[in-house]
C-alpha cells in the first residue's frame, strides 16, 4: 500500500487519479507529478515499486504543500480575514457565501436547512 504525506493511496486505482486523494493535488499536479518523476500514469498503486513510491514521496514533500501545512495555511488566511475585518471575514464568520452568490432563494447549502419562523403563515387561498 502506497502512503503519501500520510494518505493511504487507493491500491486498486491508476496513480494519475489516486494522487489527488491528497489534499493539495488536483488533477493537473498529480499529471506533473508523474511527468517529473518519470513514473507511468497507466500504473496501478499496488503494481510500483518502492523505489517509484519514494520518488513520488520525495517530489511531492519537496515542491508541494499539502495536507496539514496547507489547511492550516488556509485556516489562517480565513482568520486573517476575520480579525481585520473585511467583508469576506465577516461572511466567513457568519457562515454565509463569500463570493458574491446570491442568498435570497439559493446557498442552502452553506445556510443549511431551512428554518421556520414563528407567527408567519402561508396566505390562504381564497374561493
Amino acid at each position: 500500500m502506497a502512503r503519501i504525506a500520510g494518505v493511504d493511496l487507493p491500491r486498486d486505482k491508476k496513480i494519475q487519479y489516486a494522487l489527488p486523494y491528497i489534499y493539495g493535488v488536483g488533477p493537473s499536479n498529480a499529471k506533473k507529478i508523474l511527468a517529473e518523476t518519470g513514473v507511468s500514469p497507466d500504473a496501478r498503486v499496488r503494481d510500483l515499486r518502492d523505489a517509484e513510491v519514494a520518488r513520488l514521496r520525495q517530489v511531492i514533500e519537496r515542491d508541494y504543500k499539502v495536507e496539514g501545512a496547507l489547511r492550516t495555511e488556509v485556516a489562517m488566511n480565513i482568520k486573517r480575514l476575520m480579525d481585520i475585518g473585511t467583508y469576506r471575514g465577516t461572511r466567513q464568520r457568519k457562515n454565509l457565501p463569500v463570493r458574491g452568490q446570491r442568498t435570497h432563494t439559493n446557498a442552502r447549502t452553506k445556510k443549511g436547512p431551512r428554518r421556520a419562523i414563528a407567527g408567519k403563515k402561508k396566505p390562504a387561498l381564497k374561493k
